[in-house]
């Protein structure tokens, strides 16, 4: 069906998106995001399957707004690390920690919204470009910081954010945690050990050349 998903944007309609919105992550996390079918979700609301189509074109754009969601809610934390007390090093190690954390948990505690996220990341869903740009953007309000105070080496701001989000890879990425788990990697050492490595990388009294 072609229709909008913003066919109604009165109050009753926007209430009404979200509440499809919440019944289909209920769904997701009970049975999966793929397993989980508009029909279901219409199901658990009372409603035809019609009338979800006309707050979301597709069941891809219902994953999309939950993975949305998700990721807003890690975006923010993360912004509250950036912003937060403690010098900058300690706020970069302290967004390495809260990245590898919230990779792991979901991994555990909150496996079929992991596979979301992970076929997000692997699939590049528009909303990942987002996500990312958040998380960089959080890293380098941080390095701004640390360079203004003297506490970082004034390097090219831009390539600080790409090594530093990109470091944290091994312990974010599905395939690489997977991978680590496997092998009975602690991911949490990993993060810390791969922030002391970047921040030594950081200091001003070093060099890179």
């Amino acid at each position: 069906m072609s229709a909008s998903p913003n066919a109604d944007l009165s109050p009753t309609g926007r209430a009404t998106r979200a509440a499809i919105t919440d019944a289909a992550e209920r769904l997701f996390r009970t049975l999966g995001y793929q397993k989980t079918t508009v029909a279901d979700i219409a199901r658990e609301l009372h409603m035809s399957p019609a009338n979800v189509y006309r707050f979301f074109a597709s069941k891809a754009a219902i994953n999309q707004e939950i993975c949305a969601r998700i990721l807003a809610g890690l975006d923010a934390a993360a912004w509250d690390v950036a912003r937060g007390p403690g010098t900058p090093p300690e706020r970069v190690r302290a967004l390495f920690r809260l990245l590898q954390r919230e990779t792991e948990d979901r991994f555990f505690r909150e496996r079929r919204m992991y596979d979301m996220i992970a076929a997000a990341l692997q699939e590049n869903w528009p909303i990942v470009d987002a996500h990312i740009h958040e998380i960089d953007a959080a890293f380098r309000h941080i390095v701004d910081e640390g360079q203004a105070q003297g506490v970082f080496a004034r390097l090219d701001g831009e390539d600080v954010v790409r090594f530093l989000h990109g470091a944290c890879a091994i312990f974010t990425h599905p395939a690489m945690v997977e991978k680590c788990l496997a092998m009975d990697e602690n991911l949490a050492a990993i993060a810390e050990r791969t922030a002391s490595f970047c921040l030594r990388a950081l200091r001003p009294d070093g060099s890179l050349e």
